[in-house]
């Protein structure tokens, strides 16, 4: 009975650590950039960690073509592909965080917090959605 105890407490100091590493970890994140682009770079839009939108260039260019529709989808998929890279640097922070350690339903947890069953990095490539 005491052993038993003795776990629990042990996993209680665990998860206060843990509790610990993740605020450590939401303040570096903040402090990380991912940018997504299209367009050719027409549109640029540049998000913290916490996939919070920092800023959002349009060429000016492009404003003064003035198709509403082209630079609405363009925002769009330059958003979804620096939220795209922010989920996977959030993904491998978690992991390092882990220390590798194998926990239960984390890789599916993570899977699902990707969007697929993908955890390689795919975000280099650039969308240039041109209608």
């Amino acid at each position: 009975m005491f052993k038993g105890l003795a776990n629990l407490g042990s996993l209680l100091k665990q998860a206060q650590q843990m509790g610990g590493r993740m605020q450590e970890l939401n303040e570096r994140m903040k402090t990380q950039r991912a940018t997504g682009s299209s367009g050719g770079g027409m549109v640029e839009v540049e998000v913290n960690g916490l996939a919070e939108v920092l800023r959002c260039r349009i060429d000016e260019g492009l404003i003064a073509g003035g198709d509403r529709e082209l630079i609405e989808d363009l925002v769009v998929t330059a958003v979804n592909q620096a939220m795209t890279k922010t989920k996977q640097m959030h993904a491998e922070a978690m992991q390092s965080l882990t220390g590798g350690m194998s926990l239960p339903g984390l890789d599916e947890a993570m899977q699902q917090f990707l969007g697929s069953d993908q955890t390689t990095d795919e975000t280099d490539e650039t969308d240039d959605k041109e209608s």
